[in-house]
């Protein structure tokens, strides 16, 4: 071989083995999950004395979903005389007129509600959390984002925890309302529920460091004063406060039971923007944090889960290398003899990916009855996290290259089932360039397929497939949505547009 082609080979082979590395760390999950199966957030008694709860809605132009959040919240149980119910709202469109005609309402039915209206978006959603705890009475403060439905119960079964005086935060599980809408939305609802019932029952029973989701939790308000509040240094506000929070001692509880309902995003570039958002706020808590956390008084489990937890997003970058490797590596060792491929590629790449399907499948098992039909849905799952690469790439660029971006919520259209419609709604976002490198990469998996098979190497196609599938599929997907409705450029806020 000469020396590119040496240099090909060793970047394909170095790249596949980071991965393989990191496709382990979800076998080690499934492990913790079971090890410590047993080990349940058990209900405790309820307290003598109910402590005061403020509840916190943080909105920004939110005017399909806006009025059905706080008519649900208002319905939560509690001592009415210890609740507070604060809607903060950075809108800049109808959302305003539409919330503040709710608190109207529920403040009228004798509810302890305030409408809070910001005219600036200083911090985004940390800076409005922050603006609200300053007038807030409550001892611990609940937080919803706009596209939940927290059940009537949802304060009775979680506050019981805070018996603890060294918990800090409960977390609840996030549900799906329209899981079943479209391909797109089963496959995101097996990701969150892979995150939620694997990945956090697996770090909070092993006495690993979990995190707040942003939404559908309960914190005690002195944990965020004595954690350094709430920071907008990073786009995820929730992962930076909760890492910040267990350095300080402070206990987590994730209770698996309890289940918030909430849409997911229904669109294909409303989904990318969402991940791109948790990709970059990510690896800015990594570059914040991670150091501390190395060097921090804690167990030697606990700093190599965090590592993996805040690194994880350097997968998509070593994605997007493969992606570009596969075809040439294979020219090259085809013609050295398509066996050694076998022998390499295949073991490679089964330990990245079937890690990925274990991790699922047990996921779907441990809470449907149902499961073995929902493992129909894993290749799919599995070629949209590929597509994902270029998108989550960006964002772990712009993060290590301290690129400013705005806080860019997920649009929510309202949408709960199958005869629900978002085309011809306002929130659209908008793509330029990102899908035509999606589409020529789908296309150049397309001839790599071809001569795969060409070639007679059929052991290979599973995987390039795979690839060939997700990135046509995301890119293909992401335009004609654009164009399905492309809204005017009049009504759409400057923020919600993604470049």
């Amino acid at each position: 071989m000469n020396p590119l082609e040496i240099a090909v080979l060793g970047s394909y082979f170095m790249t596949l083995v980071i991965l393989a590395v990191f496709g382990l760390h979800r076998y080690v999950m499934v492990y913790l999950y079971f090890r410590h199966k047993d080990r349940r957030a058990l209900p405790v008694p309820p307290p003598d004395r109910h402590p005061r709860v403020t509840i916190q809605l943080p909105l920004y132009n939110e005017m399909y979903v806006a009025e059905r959040l706080i008519e649900t919240v208002c319905r939560i149980e509690y001592p009415r005389e210890l609740l507070e119910i604060q809607v903060l709202d950075d809108s800049t469109d109808e959302t305003c007129e539409v919330a503040e005609l709710a608190v109207r309402r529920a403040a009228a039915q004798g509810i302890d509600i305030k409408y809070l209206h910001r005219t600036n978006r200083v911090g985004f959603k940390a800076g409005a959390l922050e603006e609200g705890l300053k007038t807030a009475r409550g001892e611990f403060v609940a937080i919803f984002d706009a596209d939940f439905l927290p059940t009537a119960d949802f304060l009775t079964r979680l506050m019981p925890h805070f018996a603890d005086a060294k918990v800090g935060m409960v977390q609840a599980r996030w549900g799906h309302i329209n899981q079943d809408y479209s391909l797109l939305t089963q496959a995101q609802a097996m990701f969150l529920d892979g995150h939620f019932v694997i990945e956090h029952a697996a770090r909070n029973k092993s006495g690993r460091f979990m995190h707040f989701n942003g939404t559908a939790g309960v914190w005690r308000r002195t944990t965020i004063d004595e954690a350094g509040g709430w920071q907008h240094d990073t786009l995820t506000e929730d992962l930076d406060l909760s890492y910040r929070a267990q350095l300080r001692g402070w206990k987590f509880v994730f209770v698996a039971d309890v289940i918030a309902p909430a849409e997911v995003p229904v669109e294909m570039n409303s989904f990318k923007s969402q991940q791109h958002r948790w990709a970059k706020g990510s690896i800015q808590t990594c570059r914040k944090l991670l150091p501390q956390i190395l060097r921090a008084d804690v167990p030697l489990g606990t700093k190599a889960e965090a590592f993996f937890h805040l690194t994880a997003n350097f997968n998509y970058p070593l994605m997007v290398v493969l992606s570009i490797l596969i075809f040439p590596s294979m020219v090259i060792r085809y013609n050295m003899g398509w066996y050694e491929m076998l022998l390499i590629d295949v073991p490679l790449f089964f330990a990245a990916t079937f890690s990925v399907c274990n991790f699922y499948m047990v996921c779907q098992r441990e809470i449907h009855s149902d499961w073995i039909t929902r493992i129909k849905y894993l290749p799919f799952l599995m070629s949209i996290g590929i597509g994902l690469s270029i998108n989550n790439t960006r964002a772990v660029f712009e993060a290590l290259f301290n690129h400013e971006s705005e806080f860019a919520r997920t649009p929510k259209y309202h949408i709960e089932g199958s005869a629900d419609e978002w085309i011809g709604k306002k929130y659209h976002t908008t793509v330029a360039i990102q899908p035509l490198i999606e589409l020529a990469l789908g296309l150049y998996f397309t001839a790599t397929v071809f001569y795969a098979l060409a070639n007679q190497i059929y052991g290979t196609l599973p995987f390039l497939m795979l690839f060939q599938i997700g990135f046509l599929y995301t890119g293909l997907v992401s335009l004609v949505q654009q164009y399905a409705r492309e809204p005017d450029v009049a009504e759409l806020p400057v923020s919600s547009r993604i470049q």
